[in-house]
This record gives C-alpha cells, structure tokens and sequence, in this order.
C-alpha cells in the first residue's frame, strides 16, 4: 500500500492537472453536441466510462514497471498484428467511415489501431535500445523500417490517417536514438521512389482526400465541404464564442463528425479562440512536461517510450486541428483526450501511464 502511495506522490501533478482539464473539456464539449436530446446520452456516458477505465489501467502501468516490458518485443509484435488483422475476421470486424479498421464486440466497437499504437511504441524501442548504433549505416536504418513496416502497411490499407502516425513515431524515435543525416537523406530518396506504388495501394476515398486537399476550392470533392462548414463554425466563434452548448454550426448539424474529428470545431465556436488557445496552451504545457520526462529518463529504453509518445501526440494534435482549419488533408484522427472515442482514451491514457513511469524512475524511485 505505502508503495502505491509513493506512486502516487510521484506523479507529475501538472501534467495529472492538464489531462483532467481536457478530460473535463471532453465530456462537456461532447454532451454540448447531443444537447438536442439530452446531455447525459450514451456517449457522455461512453467517455467518462472510457477515461475510468483509462484511469485503472495508467494505475496498473504504473504499479507493474515499465521495464517490465524490455525483452517482450516478439511478443508484443505478434499482438500487435493479430489486432490489427482481427479487422479483417468476418462476422468480427466492421466497415466504417469507409474503411475496416473497426471490430464489433456487440456492446460497443473497438479500433484495434488505438492500442497497437502504444504496443508500436514499446516494440520499437526495445529494437532500438539493442540497435540504436546500427543507425548509423544504411543497412542498420533499413532493418529498423522492416521492423515497423509490417504495422504501418497494415494500417495504412484502410486507415492512411494512423499509418502516418505510425511513421512519425518511427521517425521521432530512430532520431532520438541517433541517425546518420547522410544515410538518412538516402531513406528519403528510397522513400520517395516508393510513393507512387504506395499511392496506387490506396483505397479510392483516400486519394480523393488527397485530391481535395490540393484542390480546397472544389467542395465536391470528398472532405471539402466538411472543411468548409468546419471553418466557418471556427470563424462565428469570434474571440469569447457563442457560448457553451450555443452553437448555432453544431446544432444545425453542419460540422461533420463533430464529436470526435472536428472537436476542435466545436470547442472554438462555442469557446471562441480564447478557448481553442486556451486548448492549445494545455496541450503545450503537457507536451513540454513530456519532452522533461524525456531528456531525464533513468535510461534509453525509457526515453525511447516517452519520445515515441511524444512523436504521437504532436503529430495527432497538430494533424487535428490543422485538418480543421484546411491547413491539412482530413485523415480522421483523432484529437487526445479530447475527441470522442473509448479505444483512443484508453490508448492515450496507456501512453501517459508510460510517460510517467518514466518520470517516476528517473526520481529514483525504487522499482
């Protein structure tokens, strides 16, 4: 019990004071898009559910040790497919959105993508732990692509928005662990050679999202006229909003998959920019909190998870709120800890409960 108190003392109350700021926004911005019918509906009741469960579960990572972990690589890899393929079991996994990337366990659906990101992270820093010199050499940057490879082109079939979270949790960590800039400029070139039969992998509602990111002004293509409304939402929010639950964009339903995309949507048309900044801010706060976690990890193993974490978070993040905006091309996903979805609380709290494991050990707490 005392050791579990000590946990708990430890913990980074900062970064423990952010996420329940978000986690509170979250569920307040999610009812205010089903006020029509009530807010307390399923999925106000779905995400605190979620953030309860997550909660139990950053509790248990915390307790059992991070280090735990180094030396089940293979294992977690073959978890790792076996739910991302589970997508493809029939009677199992389910169409949505216009891709497989959802399995329905009858009471609720689950995106196996969501926890194979926190499994991705650990994999690739136990490789890189034990290879992190080999990245020096061409051939030592290429084994560690094939290690990650098997994931990414998995999840990009139907999910392209977390295949490129994926590849810049890769990117963040392989840097972190030390590349060699000239070897790494001879990836690009390979990569680059390999779009073109990348792209023509791509399901057709993913290069029509590419197309209407290069093409704003048509509202015909896919993507466009969400974009469109989702700026315009942004735009009536002024400086103070409408007000909490006001939203004029939101009620009349013209922001697209406004509890989970477009969020961000939302919360700044009721909020106004003050209360996006404000959103922005936290996330900045939280981030740097993260970035310390890093640069003081107890050992490389543990570092590798936070930036892998932190590779996430920021590209999620921005992602999120640039697609918003038009600055970026929509992709679905999801903004942490604040768009609506159990398996991506679950999986975001799993990533905290990591991050500060790291934190706590680099204290000298003793494991």
């Amino acid at each position: 019990m005392n050791y579990f108190l000590n946990l708990i003392k430890n913990i980074d109350k900062v970064v423990a004071g952010v996420v329940a700021i978000l986690a509170v926004i979250s569920i307040l911005m999610i009812g205010s898009t089903q006020i029509s019918s009530g807010f307390w509906s399923r999925d106000v009741i779905v995400q605190m559910g979620a953030y309860l469960i997550g909660l139990v579960l950053l509790f248990v990572i915390l307790y059992i040790n991070y280090m735990v972990f180094d030396g089940l690589g293979k294992y977690l890899y073959i978890l790792a497919m076996v739910l991302q393929l589970s997508v493809y079991i029939p009677g199992l996994g389910i169409e949505q959105y216009g891709s497989r990337a959802w399995i329905n366990l009858g009471f609720t659906t689950v995106q196996p993508s969501e926890i194979v990101k926190v499994l991705f992270v650990l994999i690739m820093a136990e490789y890189l732990n034990k290879h992190h010199d080999d990245l020096y050499n061409f051939k030592g940057l290429i084994k560690s692509a094939v290690v990650a490879a098997p994931i990414i082109l998995i999840v990009l079939k139907e999910d392209f928005g977390s295949a490129l979270v994926f590849a810049v949790i890769w990117l963040a960590m392989i840097f972190f662990a030390g590349i060699n800039m000239k070897v790494f400029a001879k990836f690009i070139v390979l990569v680059i050679a390999c779009i073109p039969p990348m792209y023509l992998m791509m399901a057709s509602y993913q290069k029509e999202r590419i197309a209407a990111f290069l093409h704003p002004s048509n509202l015909s293509l896919g993507g466009n006229y969400q974009v469109w409304e989702s700026k315009i939402a942004i735009g009536s929010g002024g400086v103070f909003g409408t007000g909490l639950f006001k939203g004029t964009q939101k009620a009349l339903d013209f922001i697209p998959v406004q509890k989970s995309d477009f969020i961000f949507s939302v919360i700044v048309e009721e909020l106004g920019l003050v209360g996006g900044a404000c959103v922005i801010g936290l996330f900045t706060i939280m981030l740097i909190r993260f970035m310390r976690v890093a640069i003081n990890a107890y050992d490389l193993y543990g570092a590798l998870i936070v930036v892998g974490f932190i590779g996430m978070f920021v590209f999620q993040i921005f992602e999120n709120i640039a697609m918003t905006m038009g600055i970026m091309p929509v992709t679905g996903i999801t903004l942490p800890f604040l768009s609506y979805g159990g398996t991506s609380i679950l999986g975001n709290m799993m990533a905290l409960g990591f991050i500060m494991a790291v934190a706590i050990r680099s204290k000298g707490i003793n494991f």
